[in-house]
């Protein structure tokens, strides 16, 4: 019980770090709403929670040594993740309140789009399931069953959504607070930088 606790913490310690989900997370809420911000956030815990099954099953584990297979995941990671920041970046020169832009509070978006993005940005990071890999073991046991691994990954997923539903709460607010056009177009710009890093950092990372 002791080591599943501490696993709990660990979980809590990473879920807080910013991250690719994180920023997603916050923009789509800022943007659209709190309607907005959660299916992005279902959608990021869904692929989270596929990758720990992955792990868990070790399919994870043979996708990472098909070298092919995981470089096609790393570097469509990196395309997304430039995708999001180019993106983010044409909000910011437009603010034309067209959907992505912190303008539209509502509008240009859909549920499902929402849902789509959150999962991509998380099912495209080859991090996700490179951790999964490489820390449940350490926690559970180099010899612990699929059932006893299954409750790990799903204890960092749920840790994780827990994280992710109060930056939706704490962005929620943010969302109703700003309404200068030149603090918009700021937060776009922002976000966008920082997508383009974490994509410049993904595709460096050996």
């Amino acid at each position: 019980m002791s080591t599943y606790l501490s696993f709990v913490v660990f979980c809590v310690v990473l879920a807080v770090a910013p991250g690719p989900d994180t920023l997603l997370t916050l923009r789509s809420t800022v943007a659209g709403g709190r309607a907005r911000g959660l299916w992005t956030m279902a959608g990021i815990c869904t692929a989270g929670a596929v990758q720990g099954v992955l792990a868990a099953t070790g399919l994870g584990a043979a996708i990472e040594h098909a070298r092919p297979v995981f470089l096609v995941i790393r570097w469509a990671g990196v395309a997304y993740l430039l995708y999001l920041g180019v993106m983010a970046l044409v909000a910011a020169a437009r603010d034309q309140g067209d959907g992505w832009s912190l303008g539209a509070a509502g509008r240009g978006w859909t549920p499902l789009g929402a849902y789509r993005q959150g999962f991509l940005c998380n099912a495209t990071n080859p991090k996700v399931l490179a951790f999964n890999l490489a820390i449940l073991p350490q926690f559970a046991g180099d010899h612990a069953g699929i059932a006893s691994l299954l409750v790990y990954a799903l204890t960092l997923t749920v840790v994780g959504a827990v994280v992710l539903l109060g930056v939706v709460a704490a962005a929620g607010v943010a969302q109703r607070l700003i309404k200068q056009a030149r603090v918009r177009r700021g937060i776009d710009g922002a976000a966008g930088v920082v997508f383009i890093g974490f994509a410049t950092a993904l595709a460096v990372d050996s």
